[in-house]
């Protein structure tokens, strides 16, 4: 038997990257999920390549309305929901508070709160009823920059923050009806998007930055989908209010020098 035979998933930020992969890994154990994403082309491809086991919704996860169509769809197509992965994200392009304007502040920060933690916040509300009655489980994509400095910029690092905040809060909330959980990861092949206000797309990895870990290598996203299929699973049944550290060793020795501060 697979370990989400019978399930059914909504996954945010699914069209590429982690979230990707998580809808992949989760098809494979027997789930159908509904595939959230705002990428038209990524949602496209997504249905191409895993059929009837799935529906693609394109939606803002910063919007109410598309929060609540998005759960909709999911019952409409399977009948319950009884997994929420709060996936989608955005990144600052590590820039320092001394690198950003004011203009992209005021812009910025909006954007990227919207979508890292608004956007957690609203999925949560929206699929909370399906849930109850599913008794089912919600997990978080949070970060090592929800605990430690040189993970991103000020601005990703307050919203990965807040996401850990958010999964402790919601835990106390919903038990014992609904679980909430979150994966930290560290390093990982992929390229976030960024508000258009902090310049164009970059990748969200520092060059050399292996050489620093105590395990020296960068994992691809489907190297942390094991941890998302767990804590949806029995075997996490145990488990609300854990963030989960896959972060290299990241840690047990941290990434930031001894002051961030450039001369």
């Amino acid at each position: 038997m697979k370990r989400l035979d019978g399930k059914v998933a909504v996954i945010t930020g699914a069209a590429a990257g982690l979230g990707r992969a998580v809808a992949q890994r989760y098809v494979a154990e027997g789930a159908k999920v509904c595939v959230v994403d705002r990428s038209e082309r990524g949602l496209t491809e997504m249905k191409a390549l895993l059929g009837e086991d799935i529906i693609t919704i394109q939606a803002d996860v910063s919007s109410s309305i598309d929060n609540e169509r998005m759960v909709s769809a999911a019952v409409e197509a399977f009948g319950k929901v009884d997994i929420f992965v709060g996936n989608a994200g955005i990144f600052d392009g590590n820039k320092s508070i001394s690198e950003l304007t004011l203009d992209s502040i005021d812009h910025g920060f909006a954007e990227i709160f919207n979508i890292n933690v608004k956007g957690c916040f609203l999925g949560a509300k929206a699929v909370l009823p399906e849930l109850v009655k599913s008794q089912g489980c919600m997990i978080f994509t949070a970060s090592h920059a929800s605990f430690y400095p040189a993970g991103g910029g000020p601005l990703y690092t307050a919203t990965k923050h807040a996401v850990a905040g958010l999964i402790k809060q919601l835990a106390y909330e919903l038990a014992p009806a609904i679980r909430v959980n979150g994966v930290a990861p560290g390093v990982i092949q992929t390229t976030m998007g960024m508000p258009k206000t902090l310049g164009p797309e970059v990748p969200s990895i520092i060059s050399g930055v292996e050489q620093s870990l105590p395990l020296p290598f960068i994992p691809a996203p489907e190297d942390y989908v094991d941890l998302y299929v767990m804590l949806a699973s029995e075997g996490a049944k145990t488990m609300t209010g854990t963030i989960i550290q896959a972060d290299n060793g990241i840690s047990i020795r941290g990434l930031a020098k001894t002051s961030g501060r450039s001369e």
